[in-house]
């Protein structure tokens, strides 16, 4: 007779029969009254396991396999092959969960070799240290030895145990509304998967759109885009409207995150939508929020006014073509699994017949999506911000039920986006009040002044060291505020036509933002929907920016000589 070998010890009240060859597989299924053929073998069970027969008579050891769990983890029991006592062997080595060495140590290596690089002439000490730091945390973002909010707070904490910043300094940014509108569009996208609104609508556009992915695609770029000018904040839009959207047509599509379908649709989709979401924004004046900070810039640098009919005339052009090609681009590259589906809109529209009428709680979120999206469109009238309607909007789903503060703190992700963003954000922000970007652009202006170039030339170095510098933000606006007058100043001495120069970098102001998953208010949203990696993101986002400096510069400049810009 087989014996059995035991892996570790027994749990001390009772081991799972379960796993004992002879014990019948029906016992287990079952209630039942027990024959004389099962009283035989639930004692040879109890025997084979050293129980005494006349401690648990086979009624009793029936009811108890009814309630056995299974065995606590660590434990397991076999049946061993061969005869003659059993074998204990070793409980299995727990695997390592702590950081991945070789990229921990990669970031560790980059901030201690800039810290011990002397520090530039005209850079103070606080400022190179912090740079260190920082670019040591980008490092670790890339590489990932610990989820992207562990890596970031590592950064925060050496910011703040080498007295580069303090403790307020460092965590100064958790009290900006743009990482707080991101964590709540996470929340708005739970509510509407959890109401099945977001699967309604999205087998709306897959009933109109959706017999090929590429349709599909456009229906949605140009949906964001007809917003744009209505809604001033990206974060808001693509985050709070068209995530949920885009991970319910995912869903619908049978593109989840984790089970190996990402690239089926989601994969290309997220990015398409996150990639096309600069371009509306830098199409019009209202369709970004740093927008109104380049005009009212360009004003006190070169007291000219853009107006909102200049920024859309000399944009639209321009920007219509970047919305047909990158999608297109992304589509040849970075392809779909699914190209075609000729017969998903007749399953959509039976899928939707099958859903019925709206239930209450997607009336109620139906209703709360209006009444957001109503105050982000109309905020600058009532005096409300974008992260107030946000918190207004998720204050009606909580009240009502439609989701619950638990789903909320389920959302890991919301929470780890809104760490790392506002620890990226806080340090980029303290690299510009220390003075290192003020330094940086006027070694930049200086150098390529001193260059000799025609004005075409020294602008296009300009704008391309302007572009690239983003790498440096998590922020637009930061962005612009630190750098757009410098280099607007110097693009104009040296011959460049002051009103053509501030709308170009007016422009790439927020195409910049596509560079990686932290530049722009959409970035964080999209990529923490965890169906591109992060290595492609940055990849992609590099080969994108490039179609877009040759769009806008090469048609764009075309454009604006027509149209007299330059």
């Amino acid at each position: 007779m087989a014996s059995l070998a035991l892996t570790t010890t027994l749990s001390p009240t009772l081991p799972s029969l379960r796993s004992h060859a002879s014990f019948p597989k029906a016992l287990l299924l079952k209630p039942f009254s027990v024959s004389q053929t099962r009283r035989n073998s639930l004692k040879t069970a109890a025997l084979g396991l050293g129980f005494n027969k006349t401690l648990i008579s086979p009624p009793k050891l029936a009811n108890l396999t009814r309630d056995f769990s299974p065995p606590r983890r660590g434990l397991s029991v076999k049946a061993a092959a061969t005869t003659g006592g059993s074998s204990i062997t070793p409980a299995a080595k727990e695997p390592w969960q702590g950081a991945a060495m070789k990229p921990l140590l990669a970031s560790i290596a980059t901030g201690v070799i800039l810290w011990f690089v002397p520090t530039p002439a005209g850079v103070t000490k606080n400022a190179w240290q912090l740079l260190a730091i920082f670019l040591a945390t980008i490092v670790g973002i890339i590489t990932q030895p610990l989820p992207l909010g562990a890596v970031a707070l590592l950064g925060l904490g050496a910011s703040v145990l080498t007295k580069t910043l303090t403790f307020a300094a460092a965590f100064s940014a958790f009290g900006d509304p743009i990482p707080w509108l991101i964590a709540l569009a996470f929340f708005f996208a739970r509510g509407f998967i959890k109401t099945g609104l977001g699967n309604r609508i999205a087998y709306q556009f897959v009933s109109l759109f959706g017999s090929s992915s590429l349709g599909l695609g456009y229906s949605l770029v140009f949906s964001e885009a007809l917003l744009a000018p209505a809604i001033p904040s990206v974060s808001a839009r693509a985050g709070g409207i068209f995530l949920p959207l885009v991970k319910s047509l995912c869903v619908a599509c049978g593109s989840n995150v984790g089970d190996g379908t990402e690239g089926k649709l989601g994969s290309w989709l997220m990015l398409t939508c996150f990639q096309t979401s600069v371009i509306s924004s830098a199409m019009f004046l209202t369709a970004m929020a740093a927008n109104p900070l380049s005009a009212n810039l360009t004003f006190n640098t070169i007291k000219q006014t853009i107006g909102w009919t200049d920024w859309a005339k000399a944009a639209i052009v321009p920007g219509l073509v970047s919305l047909i090609v990158v999608p297109l681009l992304l589509y040849v590259i970075y392809p779909p699994e699914v190209k075609s589906s000729p017969d998903a809109p007749k399953l959509a529209r039976e899928r939707l017949e099958k859903m019925g009428h709206m239930s209450n709680k997607e009336i109620i979120m139906a209703g709360t999506l209006l009444l957001t999206v109503g105050l982000w469109i109309f905020g600058g009238v009532l005096n409300v911000d974008a992260v107030t309607a946000a918190i207004l909007g998720l204050s009606v789903l909580l009240v009502t039920g439609v989701i619950t503060w638990k789903e909320c703190l389920a959302e890991s992700v919301a929470w780890d986006t809104l760490t790392w963003f506002a620890a990226l954000i806080a340090m980029a922000g303290y690299l510009n009040k220390y003075g290192l970007i003020s330094w940086f652009s006027q070694t930049v202006v200086k150098f390529v002044g001193g260059l000799g170039l025609s004005w075409q030339l020294s602008f296009g170095i300009l704008v391309l060291l302007y572009f690239y510098s983003h790498y440096f933000f998590a922020s637009g606006a930061a962005h612009i505020g630190a750098m757009f007058t410098a280099f607007l100043s110097v693009a104009s001495a040296l011959g460049t036509p002051p009103f053509f120069g501030a709308m170009v970098l007016a422009f790439l102001s927020n195409l910049m933002g596509g560079l990686t998953h932290y530049g722009i208010g959409s970035a964080p949203v999209f990529y923490g929907a965890n169906y591109v990696p992060l290595g492609k993101w940055w990849g992609y986002g590099f080969l994108v920016s490039v179609v877009n400096i040759i769009i806008w510069l090469g048609v764009g400049g075309i454009w604006w000589k027509f149209i007299g810009l330059w």
